[in-house]
């Protein structure tokens, strides 16, 4: 039970994703899949700034929209006073109307209607302006500098702080106005080429999402005339908010995503687990009905009739699970701190009882399986007891039914059933997983020591020299192997560029490739390997972005565009949508996302921007120092900006941390659905013992062995194992085959892991078999036969 309380904690709390919004089950999240060549090239959140605003213009089932667009983590500034890496947000001001997220001052009504106005979160007000009451209205019309702005902002509005289970996380809310008019990004307006938004939209109360979306094909084509306007086909279609959390697959996701894979999952190890003790209960009460039937024939004897013993055992169920219960409610309580720590979020037993997908089919769920498990586990062993005859009891003539024996072995075989496809599952998830954690990237990511971009630099014609000079005095630190600069590290989502082929080929033809900006020894940094041509040299940089020429792409873009290999590619040209480029050098394949992902084509610019991040190949040995000379070399060359560094390794494997999750709560909850399911077996075979105590013991009088006896009593339970082995094994390939569907690169199921999953349980088996055929077959065989 206590089990069983845990994961039903975190399975609610994930369900619970965005129900506290008034409005939830009427928002859409946009999902834009674009296609090229009729191939699926983008399956991602992010469209153009014009899509949600031109979709209410055309469907009157649309209420309501907002556009979303990132700021990322930004400095915060008050007077002398800055706090950093706080999450922001652009959005529209009809954000409000559409999600619940409550003001402590401000109106939200009038919220981020002009530029140049946020609203903060409670956590940052306190932090900002030294807050210790509840009451934040005085600090209402403050102004206080969004990152690197120029211009101050003024606080509009205070809230509380998002709830963990928001999808959108932030701290600070900016106006949408102000990406618009303050920073001069005119396409954030209403645009179809940039595609860097974000879009949520209302439809009205009890508008069909599925029908709506079955008008899009119209909306894309009334937009885009097939790929006329942006050079790929455009298809549109709604997610419902309900289900952004954990069903969502998209790239360039802004949202707080899980695994809908790890909760149900956990949802029905947890099942199991409970499942499997109560019919541990039925097994372990019915097997002491041979000591409690003299008890019941002396009742019957007496005058109590069938109903008063049902009644008495079911009220004696009833204490034990309530007992139990109680018990359950005080080890999970220990165990909090743990189990929180294992699934990195704050639970409680409040989360049993929150509304989520569905509803409170999980609270409502809990509350019956446990009234119906006390009644079912308490019934029949309260039936079989309460039917016994009283005259064949005191003689001594009692003995189980064969319809209660082969309901017995009946549980058992399923018991053992789930027992192997959880070992099973253990095993491939585990495989799986160190796959994956092994498996070279084509990028060496070990020791690579990441730093943020500065963010009070402005971007001139000086930064490319003041960044490379930068680079140049890492590389003097004696702790420092090599130092370079990206847009992006791995691990990252890069960006995509659409109109590419060769120069030679139709200028009808278009692909899709992703791209990097990287500095001058980014290649060597990453330990990537050349296959042909040559690396970057420094006459390929510019500050100009026009004045570039010069690319090295991976071998799948080589394949993309047609050359027939990497050295045929050396010295040929491409272009990128007007631009003409030219091809200096081809890398290897390389994984830039975890291997849940696919390598794509792939090119690399010689391009340095103030967003850049660093990235630091630095020796094993004096770590700590290392950074402190860096952060001396930073701190120097970008005064009054925040050294924010971070472990490549660290937030690459950040990409599996659901599935690793997964894995470990599958072999620690598993691994007590295994122990509760061998309990079951000993308590079938307590029955079978005490069935069988004057056949042993007549076998010890006429010379019988313990190994002889113990083998007796043992060969009937491990056929009962090998027909669940045989019941498993199928199950098991069926569900784990579908779970690495979800990897682009995964391991193949071997026939030896279903063998060794069966040899486990087998050897389990006997283990909790022998335990009490060993008491039985060393018992004194006089005692047994004395009443002979």
């Amino acid at each position: 039970m206590a089990a069983c309380l845990l994961i039903l904690q975190y399975v609610n709390f994930e369900l619970s994703y965005d129900y506290f919004n008034n409005n939830a089950s009427d928002i859409y999240r946009v999902v834009n899949d674009r296609y090229q060549n009729n191939k699926l090239i983008q399956h991602g959140t992010i469209s153009y700034s014009a899509v949600s605003k031109a979709m209410k213009d055309d469907y009157p089932e649309v209420l309501n929209y907002t556009r979303v667009l990132p700021n990322g983590n930004v400095f915060i500034t008050y007077n002398d006073k800055k706090i950093p890496k706080e999450q922001s947000l652009a959005v529209d001001n009809s954000f409000f109307s559409m999600f619940s997220y409550p003001f402590l001052a401000g109106d939200s009504k009038a919220a981020l209607k002009e530029a140049n106005t946020v609203i903060i979160s409670e956590t940052l007000a306190r932090k900002i302006f030294d807050v210790h009451g509840n009451n934040f209205d005085p600090y209402v019309g403050k102004l206080i500098t969004v990152a690197q702005d120029t211009f101050p902002s003024k606080v509009v509005g205070i809230i509380k702080d998002v709830p963990e289970n928001s999808i959108l996380q932030f701290d600070v809310l900016i106006s949408y106005q102000t990406v618009i008019h303050s920073y001069g990004y005119k396409q954030a307006d209403y645009d179809f080429t940039d595609s860097d938004f974000w879009h949520y939209i209302q439809l009205k109360p009890g508008t069909d999402y599925k029908a709506f979306d079955a008008k899009l094909a119209g909306f894309s084509q009334r937009h885009f005339q097939g790929n006329k306007i942006s050079g790929s086909v455009e298809k549109f279609y709604l997610q419902p908010l309900l289900k952004v959390h954990l069903y969502s697959d998209t790239e360039y996701e802004i949202a707080n995503t899980g695994s809908a894979t790890v909760v149900w999952g956990l949802l029905i190890i947890a099942l199991f687990i409970i499942s499997i003790a109560w019919i541990n209960y039925i097994n372990l009460a019915t097997a002491r009905s041979v000591e409690r039937a003299k008890e019941v024939g002396v009742r019957k004897v007496t005058g109590a009739t069938q109903g008063q013993l049902i009644r008495q055992f079911l009220i004696e169920s009833f204490l034990i699970n309530i007992i139990a219960l109680v018990i359950a409610l005080v080890m999970v309580y220990l165990a909090q701190s743990v189990f929180n720590d294992l699934v990195q979020h704050q639970l409680s037993f409040a989360y049993l009882f929150k509304k989520g997908l569905g509803g409170y089919v999980i609270s409502i769920g809990l509350i019956v399986v446990i009234l119906t498990g006390i009644f079912v586990s308490g019934f029949y062993p309260a039936f079989v007891l309460s039917a016994f005859m009283p005259i064949m009891v005191l003689k001594g003539k009692f003995s189980s039914s064969k319809k209660g024996a082969i309901l017995r072995k009946g549980l058992v075989i399923g018991q053992f059933a789930i027992t192997v496809v959880l070992i099973t599952g253990s095993f491939v998830v585990y495989k799986q997983i160190k796959y994956m954690s092994d498996q070279k990237l084509g990028v060496n990511i070990e020791q690579i020591l990441v730093i943020n971009g500065p963010v009070f630099v402005k971007q001139d014609t000086t930064f490319v020299t003041r960044a490379n000079a930068f680079v140049n005095e890492l590389d003097q630190i004696p702790g420092v192997k090599n130092a370079a600069s990206s847009f992006w590290v791995p691990g990252n989502e890069m960006g995509r560029n659409f109109g590419i082929r060769a120069s030679d080929a139709d200028p009808n033809t278009h692909f899709t490739m992703r791209f990097d900006g990287v500095s001058l020894d980014y290649i060597k940094t990453y330990g990537m390997q050349i296959v042909a041509g040559r690396d970057f040299i420094a006459t390929d940089y510019n500050p100009s972005y026009d004045k570039l020429h010069n690319l090295i792409l991976n071998q799948d873009a080589v394949k993309t565009l047609g050359f027939s290999s990497p050295q045929a590619a050396i010295g040929r040209t491409m272009m990128n949508g007007t631009k003409k480029w030219d091809i200096v050098g081809v890398v290897a394949d390389f994984h830039q996302k975890s291997l849940r992902y696919p390598i794509e084509p792939t090119l690399l610019q010689p391009a340095i921007n103030i967003q850049s991040t660093i990235s630091v190949k630095i020796d094993p040995k004096n770590v700590m120092a290392t950074v402190a000379a860096v952060k001396a070399k930073y701190q120097g060359f970008f005064p009054g900006n925040l050294f924010d560094y971070s472990f490549l390794d660290e937030q690459f494997n950040a990409q599996y941390k659901n599935d690793e999750l997964f894995g470990k709560a599958f072999s620690i909850f598993g691994g007590f659905a295994i122990f509760i399911a061998c309990l079951g077996l000993l308590g079938l075979s307590l029955f079978a013992t005490l069935q069988r105590t004057k056949e042993i013991g007549v076998r010890k009088v006429l010379g019988a062995s313990i190994s002889n006896i113990v083998l007796l009593l043992s060969k009937d339970f491990i056929k009962l194992v090998v027909i669940a082995i045989g019941i498993a094994i199928p199950i098991a390939y069926f569900i784990l085959h579908n779970w690495l569907q979800d990897f682009a690169y995964r391991i193949t199921i071997s026939w030896w892991i279903f063998g060794l999953a069966g040899v486990v349980a087998i050897i389990v088996a006997l283990a909790t078999i022998s335990f009490q055929a060993v008491k039985a077959a060393g018992a004194n065989p006089v005692k047994s036969l004395r009443s002979e």
